[in-house]
């Protein structure tokens, strides 16, 4: 990312929402046709996970899933430098006061899958409470400072690389700060199980289930990330804890974290972030998918 792409968001994000999200499917129609990787991964996940949908369904669901993801993007802008008022206007938080209540008494973890709305989500969330989180540093170095910028502009924020480990995550859940954890990516087999996905085996981060039990049996709750249409807004849904988890089975505890986050995927397939190749590590033995 370029200085002169970065001062294009920054103007963007001086317009209203409609017009923002207008922009963002435009070009995301032509992006497209322009993608070709991309639009390969997309069109690949979505016949591994829904081979039952017929092909034209799959790529209209392919097509508008580019929209979505580019106008997230573009609606970074708006986690970067739109002001605290405009934030809580355009994300409503549901579930929040019962979240509080819950994280005030136990250690706890949020659940967050990856969905196209989660930046702007996650910076609302910051106005609210203080968390702790691990981010992944991107290749673009200035794409990589906002990215830190917009998750930490607000409140008290825990930022921790993936090298930093275990210890400090649950040093810092203990202490309070619940942690706000994506672990649906292929992160490789490193500490990782082959978990179904939409029944396909997919590389699947075990975390959950461990920090769940380092973290003194912190409650796990699902947190999902909304983009409404137009310029409607976002919703981000703080759900209720799960019972009996974690549980001694730490396959199993995995999943039921993956089989969760396919219902959540089902009530929105569009939003998923299908552009991340989620099946490229591959069982000992099978093919390549991509």
């Amino acid at each position: 990312m370029t200085r002169l792409a970065v001062g294009l968001l920054w103007l963007l994000h001086l317009l209203p929402l409609a017009a923002l999200a207008a922009i963002g499917r435009g070009l995301g129609a032509v992006l497209w046709r322009l993608a070709g990787e991309r639009r390969r991964v997309v069109r690949t996940n979505l016949r591994l996970c829904f081979p039952g949908l017929p092909e034209g369904e799959r790529e209209a669901l392919a097509r508008e899933h580019f929209k979505l993801v580019t106008r997230s993007f573009l609606e970074r802008s708006l986690a970067w430098w739109a002001s605290e008022a405009r934030i809580r206007r355009l994300v409503r938080i549901d579930g929040l006061k019962n979240f509080k209540a819950l994280a005030a008494s136990r250690p706890s973890i949020l659940l967050v899958p990856h969905f196209v709305g989660l930046d702007l989500c996650a910076t609302r969330l910051a106005l609210e409470i203080d968390a702790v989180s691990i981010y992944a540093n991107q290749k673009n170095a200035v794409l990589n400072r906002l990215l830190l910028h917009g998750r930490s502009r607000f409140g008290d924020q825990l930022l921790l690389s993936r090298q930093e480990g275990v210890r400090t995550t649950v040093k810092a859940m203990r202490a309070g700060r619940p942690f706000y954890y994506l672990p649906d990516q292929d992160y490789g087999a490193r500490d990782a199980i082959f978990a179904p996905f939409f029944g396909v085996p997919a590389a699947t981060i075990t975390g959950l289930s461990r920090l769940a039990r380092l973290g003194g049996a912190a409650a796990v709750i699902p947190c999902i990330a909304r983009m409404e249409p137009g310029g409607q807004g976002y919703v981000l849904q703080i759900g209720e804890p799960w019972a009996d988890f974690p549980t001694d089975d730490v396959e199993a505890d995995t999943r039921r974290m993956n089989s969760a986050i396919e219902q959540f995927v089902l009530t929105m397939p569009a939003q998923y972030y299908w552009v991340h190749k989620r099946f490229k590590t591959r069982p000992p033995g099978e093919a390549q998918l991509y």
